[in-house]
C-alpha cells in the first residue's frame, strides 16, 4: 500500500529552514510577547479567510488583519469572499484608513494577484504598512513569491512563517494557515482536486442495514454538518449504489449561495429513469461512465440536461485528473463502500469525516463504509493523522488526514524566478496558452476576473459593471418589455461576485427562456468581444500581456464548454480564445501602425531642406 501514501507518509511538521543572519538579529529582538501577538493575528487572518466557504465555488481563501499600536489594537480586517471581488487587503485597508500608517499586516497567505494587477499589493504599500506578516507563500508557481519581492523592493519588512519567523509558538498558526486552503494546496502538489471521504456508520460499522435501508443513521444535526460540507465542495461523488437505494437529493440546503456540483459514477449506467439526481432545475448533475455504456440511456439523460462524460476506464483518479482540468479545488465523496475503497485504493482520498451514532444494527450482510482494501494485517492499516474529535449532538465526528496537508517549503522557484538565474527558460515557450480559473497564471483573461468595465446601456447611459461575466450574464434580458427581465438584470448586476452572476443568468435563461431575448443566439459573442475589448483597453497591464502572448494559441481550457472553451479533447468551438486572439491582432495592429507612423515622422523631421 506505499503507492497510497507516497511522497506525504510523514505526519504533520513544521520544516525548519534556515534563517538569514538579518531575519535571526530582528527575532532576538523580538520578545516572546510580540511573537504570540503575531501567532495570533496570523490565525485570526486564516480565520477570516475561512468565511468565504459555503458562499461560492472554493477559491483561494485570503484573510487579512491590520494591527497598530505595536499589536494593542486591531484596527482593520477583510477577507476575499470570491475571486473576482474585493481584495481582503484593500478592505482591510479601507476600514483602518489613516491608522494603516507604520502599522503591520497579516495576511494568512501571500497574495495571489494575477496578469500584473497587484491591487492588494499597493493597497498595503500606499496605506503606509510598514511590516507584513505571511503564514504561507503562495502554493502556485507563477504566483509564488512575487509579492512578497514586491512589497520588500518598495522598503516594507516582510516575515515568512517558517522562514523569516522559526519558532515553535507559529506551529499552530502556520497550521492554520495550511488548513484553510488545504484544497489549493493539495491541488498544486498532488495534481488533483482534494477530496474528502464522508460517511455515517452505527457503533459497530454499518452505514445501512442488511436490506439497504439507511435513513437516518445520524442525527439532524450532523446531518446540517453534511450540508455545511457540501457547501464548502465543488462537487459531490456518489456512486450507482446509492442512487439506486437512496434516491438522494445531494444538495447543501444551507441557504447560502454555493451548490455543488453532482456527480455519479455508474460503470454501467444501470441507473433509474426516475430519480431526484436527474432534476437539474437548480443543481447541474454530471455522470461518469464507462466508453459506450447504454447510449440510449446517455441520450435519455441529456434529454434531461444532464451531462455525461465518458471514460475509457472508470477509475477514481482519471475522474480526479478530468475535475482538475475543469479547475475543481475540493470533492466531498458521500459514496458507498466499494466506491470508497477503489477511490482510497486509487491514492485520491486526503481526509475523511466518519459520523459515528451511538445503534447498534448488527447484519452480516450489512455494508460497511469501506469495502476490500486488500489488506490481511493490521499492521497495513491506513492510521488517520491530525485526528478531531467532536460530539455533534448524539454522534460523534471523527475527522483527520490520510495524508498530510503539504507544506511547499522549502520554497520551489517560481517561472519567474527560474528564469531570472537562467535566461534561456522563457515562461512564454509554449504555443498554446490555456486560461481558466482567474487564480490561474493567465487568470486575468478569464471573464470573472476583478476588473469592472464601464458599458453604455439601451439609453446610452454608462453603467458599471463588476466584471465582464456580470455585463454579459445581464445582456440575456435588455430590451425584453417584461418587468421580470428588468429586476434580474438589476439582480445580476448587484451579484456579489462573477460566479453568482454566472449562476443567476444560466438559472433563468434556463428556468425562463421567454425573458430571453429573441436575438440572444445570434448576437451573444458580439456582445462578448464589445465586453472584452473594453477590459483590456481599461487596463492597460492586461493589453500588455495580452500582447506578450503574440504567437501562442489562447485557449479557454473549459473542458466542459464546448461553445466558449476549447473542451476536454479540443473538440470545443473556443470561442473566448478567438475573440482574445482577435483582439490581441488589433492591438498588434495599432502598435505597428503607431510605429510606422513615428518611423515616418521622425524621417520626415531629419530629411536635408
Amino acid at each position: 500500500m506505499a503507492h497510497l501514501l507516497g511522497r506525504f507518509s510523514a505526519p504533520f511538521i513544521v520544516r525548519p529552514t534556515a534563517v538569514s543572519a538579518s531575519a535571526s538579529a530582528s527575532s532576538n529582538n523580538q520578545s516572546s510577547l510580540s511573537y504570540g501577538l503575531d501567532a495570533s493575528f496570523i490565525k485570526r487572518a486564516a480565520e477570516l479567510a475561512d468565511k468565504s466557504a459555503g458562499f461560492t465555488a472554493p477559491h483561494p481563501n485570503f484573510g487579512c488583519v491590520i494591527a497598530a499600536d505595536g499589536g494593542a489594537a486591531t484596527v482593520g480586517e477583510g477577507y476575499l469572499y470570491a475571486e473576482g471581488t474585493t481584495a481582503a487587503e484593500v478592505q482591510a485597508v479601507e476600514a483602518a484608513g489613516e491608522l494603516c500608517r507604520g502599522a503591520v499586516a497579516y495576511l494568512n497567505m501571500e497574495p495571489g494577484d494575477s496578469g500584473s494587477d497587484t491591487t492588494a499589493v499597493s493597497a498595503l504599500i500606499q496605506a503606509g504598512i510598514s511590516r507584513v506578516v505571511i503564514g504561507i507563500r503562495h502554493p502556485l508557481q507563477h504566483l509564488r513569491g512575487s509579492a512578497i519581492r514586491a512589497l520588500r523592493s518598495e522598503g516594507l519588512q516582510v516575515d515568512v512563517l517558517g522562514e523569516d519567523l522559526d519558532s515553535k509558538i507559529f506551529e499552530e498558526a502556520l497550521k492554520s494557515c495550511l488548513i484553510v486552503n488545504a484544497p489549493l494546496l493539495y491541488r498544486a502538489a498532488c495534481q488533483v482536486p482534494f477530496s474528502v471521504l464522508k460517511y455515517a456508520m452505527t457503533l459497530d460499522g454499518k452505514i445501512a442495514a442488511s436490506s439497504g435501508h439507511a435513513s437516518w443513521i445520524s442525527s439532524k444535526k450532523s446531518r446540517s454538518r453534511v450540508f455545511e460540507l457540501r457547501g464548502r465542495s465543488d462537487a459531490v461523488i456518489v456512486g450507482g449504489n446509492t442512487v439506486r437505494k437512496d434516491n438522494p437529493r445531494l444538495t447543501a440546503r444551507h441557504g447560502g449561495g454555493h451548490v455543488p456540483r453532482r456527480i455519479v459514477m455508474s460503470q454501467s449506467l444501470n441507473l433509474p429513469d426516475e430519480a431526484n439526481i436527474w432534476d437539474v432545475a437548480e443543481v447541474p448533475t454530471i455522470v461518469a461512465t464507462q466508453r459506450g455504456a447504454r447510449r440510449s440511456f446517455q441520450k435519455f439523460l441529456a434529454s434531461k440536461g444532464v451531462e455525461v462524460v465518458e471514460f475509457d476506464i472508470l477509475d477514481p483518479r482519471d475522474v480526479m485528473e478530468y475535475l482538475y482540468d475543469r479547475g475543481y479545488l475540493s470533492v466531498l465523496w458521500e459514496c458507498g463502500g466499494t466506491l470508497a475503497a477503489s477511490a482510497i485504493s486509487s491514492g485520491v482520498i486526503h481526509k475523511v469525516h466518519a459520523f459515528v451514532a451511538p445503534k447498534i444494527i448488527g447484519g452480516k450482510n450489512a455494508p460497511t463504509p469501506v469495502s476490500d482494501l486488500g489488506m490481511v494485517e493490521m499492521t497495513q492499516a491506513l492510521e488517520l493523522i491530525d485526528v478531531c474529535y467532536e460530539q455533534i449532538g448524539p454522534d460523534m465526528l471523527v475527522s483527520g488526514f490520510l495524508h498530510p496537508v503539504p507544506d511547499l517549503t522549502p520554497v520551489i522557484p517560481s517561472v519567474e524566478e527560474t528564469s531570472e538565474i537562467d535566461p534561456t527558460i522563457s515562461p512564454y515557450e509554449s504555443s498554446i496558452i490555456f486560461f481558466y480559473k482567474t487564480w490561474e497564471q493567465y487568470g486575468s483573461f478569464s471573464n470573472f476576473s476583478h476588473h469592472p468595465i464601464q458599458m453604455p446601456d439601451e439609453t446610452r447611459d454608462i453603467v458599471t459593471w463588476s466584471s465582464v461575466e456580470h455585463y454579459y450574464q445581464a445582456q440575456k434580458f435588455t430590451g425584453v418589455p417584461d418587468p421580470v427581465a428588468q429586476n434580474c438584470i438589476e439582480d445580476i448586476k448587484n451579484a456579489k461576485s462573477p460566479e453568482e452572476a454566472a449562476r443567476m443568468g444560466r438559472r433563468i435563461q434556463r428556468q425562463q427562456p421567454d425573458l430571453v431575448r429573441s436575438d440572444w443566439e445570434s448576437i451573444k459573442v458580439d456582445v462578448m468581444y464589445k465586453a472584452l475589448k473594453c477590459k483590456f483597453t481599461t487596463y492597460p497591464h492586461l493589453e500588455s500581456l495580452l500582447v506578450a502572448t503574440a504567437g501562442s494559441v489562447l485557449v479557454e481550457g473549459s473542458p466542459h464548454d464546448l461553445f466558449w472553451g476549447g473542451g476536454r479533447d479540443g473538440e470545443g468551438l473556443n470561442y473566448l480564445g478567438r475573440l482574445l486572439m482577435r483582439l490581441r491582432s488589433e492591438f498588434l495592429d495599432k502598435k505597428s501602425s503607431a510605429s510606422y507612423k513615428n518611423s515616418v515622422d521622425h524621417q520626415a523631421m531629419n530629411k536635408p531642406m
